[in-house]
């Protein structure tokens, strides 16, 4: 029988959290309901979730200090914020805490399913079936491991950051439009995640700085080209 996936919520609105429970048991999935950001750490280090849903404001633990701490335990799993709130600040800060993705309230489970199974599925795919390799110069880019090798010196990416990396070895010397590179690695053209994009670019830029030959480009209104030698 295949494990179901754990879903962690943590929601201070009673009501909404149940409501988000029923829902999801009814899709099939293992729910961890929490009141309050405390709680919800707790349960975290205890059952080790596949995804995490949570509030921004709640009791205890504010959604942006359980992300922190969730992303000092895992790079890996990914965090959707469930926000009431529309300003630029709030949801800048909340990819800057390690969200990979918010939603605004009120929204439908049709919405909220379709994000998660985003996420879901290309956490699936960072399984290794077939290990695959990208030669960056000298470099050695192991995208299911999220290693990266110059040598015998060794850089763990995030999750994000090899997306993103694959992204440009499967498309190298090409300019990349921003909001395909969204589409494929967010699953969205989005303006927040926009943002966020360009903070991945630039630990990536200093990942790669041990290759001087390869460089990503900024193309000015447009996107960015990996240029990368003899492909």
């Amino acid at each position: 029988m295949q494990e179901k996936i754990k879903v962690l919520v943590a929601e201070d609105d009673l009501q909404l959290g149940f409501i988000i429970k029923d829902n999801l048991e009814e899709e099939g999935f293992e729910v961890i309901n929490c009141p309050d950001g405390e709680s919800a750490w707790e349960q975290f280090q205890k059952r080790t979730p596949d995804i995490c849903l949570l509030d921004v404001n709640m009791p205890s633990r504010d959604g942006f200090s359980l992300a922190k701490k969730i992303r000092q335990k895992s790079d890996v799993v990914p965090i959707i914020f469930l926000t009431a709130k529309s300003m630029e600040e709030d949801k800048l800060k909340g990819f800057a805490s390690g969200a990979d993705d918010y939603i605004t309230k009120p929204f439908s489970m049709k919405e909220l399913l379709s994000r998660m199974q985003v996420f879901l599925r290309r956490n699936r795919m960072l399984k290794p079936r077939q290990l695959k390799e990208y030669r960056i110069g000298r470099l050695l880019f192991i995208p299911e491991e999220m290693r990266l090798l110059n040598g015998a010196e060794e850089t763990m990416l995030t999750q994000k950051e090899a997306q993103l990396l694959e992204y440009f070895c499967t498309n190298p010397n090409t300019i990349a439009r921003r909001e395909e590179i969204l589409t494929v690695v967010w699953g969205k053209n989005d303006y927040f995640l926009g943002r966020s994009m360009d903070v991945f670019i630039t630990k990536l830029r200093k990942h790669l700085k041990a290759e001087p030959d390869v460089n990503i480009e900024t193309i000015h209104q447009t996107g960015y080209r990996f240029n990368l030698p003899n492909t």
